[in-house]
């Protein structure tokens, strides 16, 4: 029962079937976004990779039949703690009233190494919106 239930979202990442994995899942009213890398903005700065992540996970969600104002829970992986405020004030441009649960933690490095974030989110969807 749990695997009918079970929806694969795919996205554009290169790395989806290297590693095995879809951009997103959604079980019944709960959607889960992979952790996203700003793709195709490997350049820019801190702020707008994370701009670009976060519209990459908008896609996902709408995809998966979600909103950005589902999303209860978000994970930031940054590379340089000294990004820490130029990349939550850009979270905060998407998040800053639906203030779901978050955590920022520092890594050596990402997928890329010219990635400066990688975020992962959990939306629920109301019953309303279903």
């Amino acid at each position: 029962m749990f695997m009918r239930d079970r929806e694969l979202i795919p996205g554009t990442s290169p790395y989806e079937p290297i590693i095995g994995f879809s951009r997103a899942v959604r079980v019944g009213n709960h959607v889960h976004v992979s952790g996203t890398g700003p793709v195709g903005a490997d350049d820019a700065s801190p702020a707008d990779q994370t701009r670009a992540t976060l519209a990459i996970i908008q896609t996902a969600l709408e995809k998966a039949g979600a909103k950005v104002e589902h999303v209860v829970r978000t994970r930031m992986f940054l590379t340089q703690a000294a990004d820490w405020e130029e990349i939550g004030r850009a979270h905060g441009e998407v998040f800053g009233t639906i203030r779901p649960a978050s955590t920022m933690v520092v890594v050596k490095e990402l997928l890329n190494p010219k990635w400066r974030i990688e975020i992962e989110a959990d939306a629920v969807i109301p019953e309303s919106d279903l």
